[in-house]
């Protein structure tokens, strides 16, 4: 059995700076197939999974934080709508979705840092609307681990578009055999 990791702000920083340039590089510039295809219906494509990580770069991560520091469990999180993008009327290329994400991320970032979180402010309480009282390191945790499921999907969403392209190969590509968390 793997043992786990135990968090901490550095190695979490150090997946949340590199994700906006990850990104940059697999989207900037591609045809409409990989942008704007997705997996059927109630699934996402690479602009909704940009525009929902966007709208959580705005409105959920260093929000929470905030609120987690000044009020801990007494005030809870803002709901966050992770079907926003979806229901917004969206103006911006996907270029200018990864530009976006971009500076708002290297913004958050130099807000988290400026905030010189100590050890013992890991385990500073707030309240999530749905989950009830969690921590800050699992908040940050979360945060990080939430690219990594978005880079995910992205792959498993671009894959999916030469399902059939394939042919018989499908059965030793696993990217193809992953069925679960479509749309989130």
């Amino acid at each position: 059995m793997a043992s786990m990791t135990k968090f901490n702000v550095p190695d979490a920083v150090a997946v949340l700076t590199r994700t906006p340039e990850t990104l940059h590089s697999l989207l900037h510039g591609l045809p409409s197939i990989w942008v704007h295809s997705n997996e059927g219906n109630d699934t996402w494509s690479a602009f909704d999974i940009m525009g929902h990580l966007v709208f959580a770069e705005r409105s959920d991560w260093m929000p929470r934080v905030r609120i987690l520091l000044e009020h801990g469990e007494t005030r809870p999180f803002d709901p966050f709508d992770r079907f926003a993008q979806l229901n917004a009327k969206q103006e911006k290329s996907l270029d200018q979705l990864l530009d976006d994400f971009a500076l708002l991320r290297r913004d958050n970032l130099a807000a988290l840092a400026a905030m010189n979180l100590q050890p013992e402010s890991l385990t500073l309480r707030g309240k999530h609307p749905a989950l009830g009282v969690v921590t800050l390191s699992e908040l940050l945790a979360t945060w990080a681990v939430h690219d990594l499921t978005h880079l995910h999907q992205l792959s498993r969403v671009m894959a999916h578009q030469y399902r059939d392209a394939v042919g018989p190969w499908s059965a030793y590509l696993g990217v193809l055999q992953c069925t679960g968390h479509s749309a989130s």
